[in-house]
């Protein structure tokens, strides 16, 4: 069963994340990735790994991710 791992950026850090992400990007394809909308939206599309999207962080999305981590749906966060 693959672990649920998240993604989380700043908006001066997103590029950092993607970078990072493209870096480890054989390893990160072994999990389920999430992420807030913008963040999960430039790995999908510069990356190619499918992401689970919630909301912006602005519009709730962070809250979201905290919640699913709550319930145990999350199992790691990497925040840039």
């Amino acid at each position: 069963m693959k672990k649920n791992l998240a993604l989380i950026a700043h908006d001066n850090l997103k590029t950092k994340m993607v970078d990072w992400v493209h870096h480890h990007k054989n390893k990160l394809s072994q999990f389920n990735l999430s992420a807030t909308s913008t963040t999960g939206t430039r790995i999908e599309v510069e990356v190619g790994l499918p992401v689970i999207k919630y909301k912006s962080g602005p519009m709730g999305g962070d809250q979201q991710i905290g919640a699913a981590i709550a319930e145990g749906n999350i199992h790691c966060v990497i925040f840039f």
